[in-house]
């Protein structure tokens, strides 16, 4: 599955990865993630919740998610992607737009700073820890928006 540098290849599995949450896609997100090994289990940091750790529950975590999401959209900014021997971390901002949590239809936004350090092995490139971290939004923050438009 290699298709060229490693910074290329982690991008692309990044990218992999934002896709397999979009789409629902179970079987491509346990693609992505590492086998536990010892010393280094798979590790999820959802916002809001605690430390996961260990590969089944890191992919319960996410069928749960994913079965209880109706719709969701990624807009990734700010990516920075660094490798180091065998492994690479990048960064990103996610503005997210997913369906509203009401009885009315719509949309609701936000956006989490995110953190995934990937680890190469045998079976190539897999993400190891992902960590995203609310950025919590104040109403002065949107009253300076306001101004400014």
């Amino acid at each position: 599955m290699p298709t060229g540098t490693p910074m290329k290849d982690i991008e692309e599995l990044n990218q992999a990865f934002y896709n397999a949450i979009e789409s629902g896609d179970l079987d491509k997100m346990s693609e992505i993630w590492t086998e536990d090994v010892p010393g280094r289990p798979a590790m999820c940091v959802h916002p809001g919740w605690p430390m996961l750790t260990g590969r089944s529950e890191v992919l319960r975590s996410w069928a749960l998610i994913m079965a209880n999401t109706t719709y969701i959209q990624f807009v990734l900014t700010d990516v920075q992607t660094t490798v180091i021997g065998d492994v690479a971390v990048v960064t990103c901002a996610e503005n997210i737009l997913t369906a509203a949590d009401t009885d009315e239809p719509g949309f609701a936004a936000g956006r989490v700073v995110a953190s995934s350090t990937y680890v190469r092995s045998g079976t190539g490139w897999r993400l190891w820890l992902y960590h995203g971290s609310p950025v919590l939004q104040s109403d002065d923050d949107d009253d300076e928006e306001e101004q400014e438009h």
